[in-house]
């Protein structure tokens, strides 16, 4: 089964995030992954960050996929900055793993799966799950312009030009 139209640009962002994660990390210091801007975020906490939200997308379209530890990253979870965070290697090892779950639940989603209403939490524009796909992809972007950002913030090429 190939993914839905309805949810096709959703789909792509989704995996072009990977390797976009993949050329912002590259080169980063554990210490640098846990460099945080005055009482900003750092990058370990943002990527756990999205790791969560993607496990919270898998389990809403009716897969599975788990990954110990993601309910300090959870929707308004505040950094704590005498926490101890998961690795970067064990990070970028659960985003490579979430990357297949979610290709292979997102292909696997129906029309009529894709019109039914959008479960509560982040909004949809147009009411409806394919909508909260799409909001969730774009959330996922959001986050990676910020570990773009802290990327040159820590003295690191830019990301992209």
């Amino acid at each position: 089964m190939s993914v839905s139209p309805l949810i096709a640009a959703a789909a792509g962002e989704f995996h072009y995030n990977t390797g976009c994660l993949q050329r912002a990390v590259d080169g980063l210091s554990t210490e640098q992954w846990l460099t945080r801007p005055d009482k900003g975020n750092h990058v370990a906490f943002i990527v756990g960050h999205v790791l969560w939200a993607r496990r919270a997308l898998v389990t809403r379209v009716g897969a599975t996929w788990d990954y110990p530890g993601l309910e300090v990253f959870a929707r308004g979870a505040r950094l704590d900055p005498a926490a101890s965070y998961p690795t970067p290697e064990s990070l970028l090892a659960g985003w490579q793993q979430s990357e297949s779950v979610l290709a292979s639940a997102l292909n696997h989603l129906t029309p009529d799966a894709l019109a039914a209403p959008a479960p509560p939490g982040p909004p949809s524009p147009d009411g409806k799950l394919s909508g909260f796909i799409g909001v969730l992809a774009w959330h996922e972007t959001y986050h990676l312009g910020q570990i773009a950002y802290l990327r040159c913030w820590l003295g690191q090429p830019p990301l992209f030009g």
